[in-house]
């Protein structure tokens, strides 16, 4: 597409339309996994589109009290990694003792470079912008938590059938 090229725009009915609704499956509790979803919400939120974030295995790490704060990022078998010089890691380097933090530390710097919000943060922001937020029972049970253990604006901890209710007629995104 050059500059002078109109932009294709998908049309999604009456522009004043705002019965809109995503979903977004929260099922990674790892710091590369987390802030897609939130990006999204954060995104759809402020397009007027309602938005539910469900949480189920892994992704109960980021609505739990005492881990939503201690996500990490691991390097091992991520090809794409980056270095803040350019290059790629050598996956051959990634096992090693140590690596793990410090690749966590890199992206976190990445990201409070931006001005993004920690994971905890960007959760406020979602549900004081109308977002809510859901747990999944089955993984709940699984894991020996209840709504104690999680942040104090997940609304409950809900059934899968349950979740179909919540998500019907909406865009749902797995992540």
């Amino acid at each position: 597409m050059t500059a002078t090229e109109p932009r294709i725009v998908p049309n999604f009915g009456d522009e004043d339309e705002t019965d809109r609704k995503l979903v977004i499956i929260c099922s990674k509790g790892n710091l590369d996994m987390a802030y897609p979803g939130l990006v999204l919400a954060n995104a759809a939120l402020g397009e007027g589109i309602a938005v539910d974030l469900f949480f189920t295995f892994w992704g109960f790490d980021m609505i739990t009290k005492d881990r939503q704060t201690k996500l990490k990022f691991s390097p091992v078998g991520n090809t794409a990694m980056h270095l803040p010089t350019g290059g790629r890691m050598p996956q051959w380097l990634s096992p090693f003792p140590g690596m793990t933090w410090v690749a966590t530390k890199m992206m976190r710097k990445q990201i409070d470079d931006l001005g993004i919000p920690p994971v905890d943060e960007f959760l406020d922001q979602i549900v004081a912008s109308g977002g809510r937020l859901w747990a999944c029972r089955m993984s709940a049970d699984m894991q020996g938590l209840t709504m104690d253990d999680l942040r104090d604006d997940v609304e409950d901890i809900i059934t899968a059938a349950d979740f179909m209710d919540i998500s019907e007629g909406a865009q749902t995104l797995f992540i």
